[in-house]
């Protein structure tokens, strides 16, 4: 049996093999953006590996996502102009971990890892607030967690009290994630109903939200 760096040294020589002259065709006309689809719909199945506690599916899928990253890399090997391969892929990300995690690697506090990560991350690509770098198209919900996740110091200072109470009051009759989502199907429901639009209404919420919380850092629109 190969050890697991041979298979994976294995991985990134049979797609150099497919992309070269006498390789599969196919694979050879791909490119970032014709791979785009492949890339969302890997990730999409891996998250329905997780949430449905297949180990086997979700091997399989981290697989299949992982040969998507090989993928993208082969083509990024051949540009002419700003050529990379794998071990720069691999590089930077070890790179990355070692910097953003200075309470590990470095003397540092260790008692907020993920403000660490938040706020290195934002000094590193020279970002003025939390909340810059969220992609704006995410689905409402995983956006508006993004936004509640790198700006939890000012959850006093923006959250209206009044709101935090009843969400408080609410979560306190559920007693498990799947009670909470039978919650947030029937309040979509009544929504529906209400001719109102969840999805709108939460990431309206959101902006709202970035939008106090650059007030407070001093930032305009």
């Amino acid at each position: 049996m190969l050890s697991t760096e041979s298979y994976l040294l294995q991985l990134v020589s049979v797609m150099d093999q497919l992309r070269s002259p006498g390789g599969c065709p196919w694979d050879a006309e791909q490119t970032h953006e014709s791979l785009l689809e492949y890339l969302v719909e890997e990730t999409y199945e891996t998250v329905e590996a997780i949430e449905l506690k297949d180990r086997a599916g979700l091997r399989e899928e981290l697989g299949d996502v992982l040969l998507q990253v090989v993928f993208h890399s082969r083509i990024a090997q051949e540009d002419p102009n700003d050529p990379w391969n794998i071990e720069d892929v691999a590089q930077g990300i070890v790179e990355k971990l070692i910097r953003r995690h200075p309470h590990v690697f470095l003397e540092g506090d260790n008692s907020d890892a993920q403000l660490n990560w938040h706020e290195s991350k934002a000094k590193e690509k020279g970002r003025e607030s939390v909340t810059d770098g969220i992609p704006p198209h995410l689905p409402a919900l995983l956006y508006s967690a993004k936004v509640i996740s790198r700006s939890k110091r000012f959850k006093e200072t923006v959250a209206p009290t009044n709101q935090r109470n009843r969400a408080e009051e609410t979560a306190a009759h559920l007693a498990s994630e799947e009670q909470l989502g039978d919650f947030l199907l029937e309040l979509t429901s009544l929504m529906r109903d209400r001719k109102w639009d969840s999805e709108a209404a939460l990431r309206q919420a959101s902006r709202r939200r970035v939008s106090q919380i650059r007030a407070l850092e001093g930032l305009s629109e």
